[in-house]
């Protein structure tokens, strides 16, 4: 055991845990052709390629220069790989596909910073072991999310220039539509307490909010409920779209989510390796801007973060659970997580993932729209080795999702876990339900 490091039980554990995130990523790359990976399928994004040396870079920059000092070996790399893209103003990337590394040089490049890393990991012994332990959290964490926003953009990549996955079968769902389910006034606590295990900036300090009484839908919206919406000329309403919201549903012509697409007369869901018959009791992947619009149409508002949580964690008794279902970690019976599925299965399929109020879905099968705008909390502390992370994206363009989808990785399905996105960003796992507030 290390009197300054990590003891050799933790080391191994971060060191197994970092593995498996590149993992996670190395496969999440081999589905794509080789003539594609200099495709941009999202144009607000880089090229695939980007991707593959962001992962190597951000760690590099993160451990290797940053926690260890280590002297730089491939410093035009580390900066051309460092930084993804947030537009904001509709500005979009020009780099042509000749601007950028061959994937050969690329690889050899994460080969190299794998290597490096992996051996100081091991003999590191001089630096506090909480914070060597943030470091090494704070690396898996951001692959892993990039496992799920990689997972968006290969969504968009056109079938034929990927390799099919196999698939589990979806189970089977519960009658749509839910009941309406009243959640009556309580405390929900949000965010984490410092010192009680690894969190993202932006999650802390924990923190109670009264909630008034609501009432919630019991389960997320689906596709057959917002194709009713589209069919009563939703997408034709102004008066039921916020003012930025029409302009960017005019601008882009928006007239359907992102993931369908019409054939004839009948609409199709765009999967990742295939188009199905549109599935009614699949929920709805939309941006925040049309989760307005049709909440509006249906009297309802959407959840705010507070709400999400007096719904997701709380009880009747007014306790709170560590999860929805309680406090047992999560598994396959709780919902559609944790790299289960490349597609949504049927709403309400997996009632060991209810509430304790009987709401289901709110973790799993996509990541649920709040109204609430992505701020700090009170005592808010950037990472002093990553303080743009939360903070640049204080903006009130950002809204806060909850919950997680499909892709997103257990350890990310924590309470006081916070996503966020734009509001006319249309390429997430994101649902949405009612709410009525009385």
């Amino acid at each position: 055991m290390s009197t300054h490091g990590l003891t050799t039980h933790h080391r191994e554990d971060l060191l197994a845990r970092l593995a498996d995130s590149r993992r996670s990523t190395d496969e999440l790359f081999t589905i794509v052709r080789p003539e594609a990976i200099y495709d941009r399928p999202i144009p607000e994004r880089h090229r695939i390629l980007f991707y593959i040396g962001h992962l190597e870079a951000f760690d590099w920059n993160l451990l290797g220069r940053g926690a260890f000092g280590l002297p730089a070996f491939n410093e035009s790399f580390d900066k051309l790989f460092a930084f993804g893209i947030d537009p904001v103003g509709g500005g979009l990337p020009d780099d042509l596909p000749t601007a950028w590394p061959t994937v050969e040089a690329t690889r050899a490049y994460g080969d190299q910073v794998r290597r490096a890393l992996d051996e100081r990991l091991v003999t590191e012994r001089d630096m506090d072991e909480a914070r060597l332990a943030d470091y090494v959290n704070v690396a898996i964490e951001h692959r892993l999310m990039h496992a799920e926003t990689l997972a968006y953009m290969l969504h968009q990549l056109g079938h034929d220039r990927k390799l099919p996955q196999p698939q589990a079968a979806a189970p089977a769902g519960r009658p749509v539509p839910g009941r309406l389910i009243e959640i009556p006034a309580g405390t929900a606590t949000l965010g984490r307490k410092r010192g009680s295990g690894f969190g993202w900036d932006n999650e802390f300090e924990e923190h109670a909010v009264r909630v008034p009484a609501f009432a919630v839908d019991e389960l997320p919206v689906t596709n057959g409920q917002f194709l009713k919406f589209m069919k009563a000329g939703g997408y034709d309403n102004r008066g039921l779209w916020a003012a930025d919201d029409w302009e960017w549903r005019s601008k882009h012509d928006v007239r359907h989510p992102a993931f369908w697409a019409q054939r004839g007369q009948e609409w199709m869901y765009v999967g990742m390796f295939d188009e199905v018959a549109l599935p009614p009791d699949w929920p709805v992947y939309v941006s925040l801007a049309e989760a307005r619009a049709y909440t509006n149409w249906a009297g309802r508002s959407l959840l705010t973060e507070a709400q999400f949580h007096r719904a997701a964690f709380g009880t009747p008794e007014g306790s709170e659970r560590v999860y929805p279902w309680g406090e047992v970690v999560p598994g396959a019976r709780h919902g559609n997580f944790d790299f289960d599925r490349w597609d949504p299965s049927p709403v309400g399929a997996y009632g060991a993932g209810d509430s304790a109020f009987g709401v289901a879905e709110l973790v799993g099968n996509g990541w649920e729209w709040t109204q609430s705008r992505f701020e700090p909390f009170k005592g808010f502390e950037a990472f002093p080795f990553y303080p743009g992370y939360s903070a640049n994206f204080f903006d009130g363009l950002h809204y806060v999702m909850k919950g997680g989808s499909a892709r997103t990785a257990s350890c990310m399905l924590r309470g006081s876990f916070r996503n966020w996105f734009q509001a006319h960003y249309p390429y997430v796992y994101a649902k949405f339900r009612g709410v009525w507030n009385g």
